[in-house]
């Protein structure tokens, strides 16, 4: 497959769902079946690749034209499962919170009010027609939001440190249920010692958004492009999901001290990343 660009874009980390065929109606199941067999699938690096792309013409395109037909495949136990990358409804998504992260006046030179208009409205006449429509991959740049932490155990992260071409890979699996499992336990946890805050309410957040799939789906949180900003040292010593499990089981048995210590490594090591950030 051609590439669009060879760049190679960082900084974005990635929450997503592999849903199983016999979760989709036809005529879709049949074409995420043989999308399966093709061997010239593309990656996540390909996917970012296009949306750059679409952002130099004069005017950008924000949002594709076209919703894609590409997905990232794996298979489990036998289970062929399918994530769905739905890049047209995810830009719209996208557009929506840009301008809380974005000044205005970049705001406006990166996109003009015009495009960003245009965009909303279509965005509007095809969610009248979707209504149930939700994506199937979450996106954050240059963090992992610590409620994705609270979805998987340490057990199952996987860490490459990569070679020669090979980037680093850091990522982590469970099975649906799972995740669900550790989303309810966490809230309880977290209800019981706080009455609110931004953890909370991301982890009702993601976990509504979980109960959309099929409960034989998977759930993988990666890294993403952040590896590529990260030097592997910090990438192979971070265990961020055992830290956020120790820090919500310390507070079920009623140990502030163990869940601060264990919120504190959260904090440094992800104040560092920002940091990194704010001096690129």
């Amino acid at each position: 497959m051609p590439k669009v660009s060879s760049v190679i874009v960082p900084y974005a980390t990635y929450l997503r769902v592999y849903e199983p065929l016999a979760a989709f109606p036809e005529p879709e199941r049949t074409h995420w079946a043989r999308y399966a067999r093709r061997p010239d699938r593309p990656s996540y690096q390909d996917e970012l690749r296009r949306s750059l792309a679409d952002l130099l013409p004069t005017p950008p395109i924000p949002v594709p034209v076209h919703e894609s037909s590409d997905a990232f495949v794996l298979e489990a136990d036998g289970v062929v499962c399918v994530c769905p990358w739905r890049t047209r409804l995810r830009g719209w998504q996208a557009l929506d919170e840009l301008a809380e992260e974005l000044p205005a006046p970049v705001l406006d030179a990166v996109l003009p009010p015009l495009v960003r208009h245009q965009a909303a409205q279509d965005y509007e006449r095809w969610l009248a027609r979707n209504p149930d429509a939700r994506p199937w991959i979450r996106t954050a740049t240059w963090q992992v939001p610590l409620n994705w932490f609270v979805l998987v155990g340490d057990e199952e992260r996987r860490f490459d440190k990569g070679s020669g071409e090979i980037p680093p890979l850091l990522r982590y699996r469970t099975p649906m249920v799972q995740a669900r499992r550790r989303v309810a336990r966490g809230l309880r946890a977290l209800k019981e010692a706080v009455d609110e805050g931004p953890l909370i309410d991301g982890l009702v957040d993601v976990g509504r958004w979980l109960e959309e799939f099929h409960p034989r789906s998977l759930v993988e949180l990666d890294y993403g492009g952040l590896v590529h900003v990260l030097p592997a040292g910090e990438l192979e010593d971070d265990h961020s999901a055992a830290d956020v499990a120790e820090g919500i089981d310390a507070l079920r048995h009623g140990d502030g001290v163990a869940a601060g210590a264990a919120y504190g490594r959260l904090v440094e090591r992800w104040r560092a990343v920002r940091d990194r950030r704010s001096a690129n």
